[in-house]
């Protein structure tokens, strides 16, 4: 379950930017949005992974 919260976590700390950005237009805020959205991205890619190898096993 550590999984779940550290991605649970992960999106709670990106409130801040998405507001920043999606309310104020703040572009360097946008910057950082994305590029989280392509850790994300690879977080997720990781826990398909591991719960395929799981199921798997």
């Amino acid at each position: 379950m550590s999984r779940f919260a550290d991605l649970k976590g992960f999106v709670d700390g990106l409130e801040d930017d998405f507001s920043k950005f999606y309310d104020k237009g703040n572009k360097a805020a946008g910057t950082r949005v994305r590029k989280a959205m392509q850790e994300l991205k690879t977080m997720a890619q990781g826990i398909r992974v591991e719960v395929q190898n799981q199921k798997n096993d």
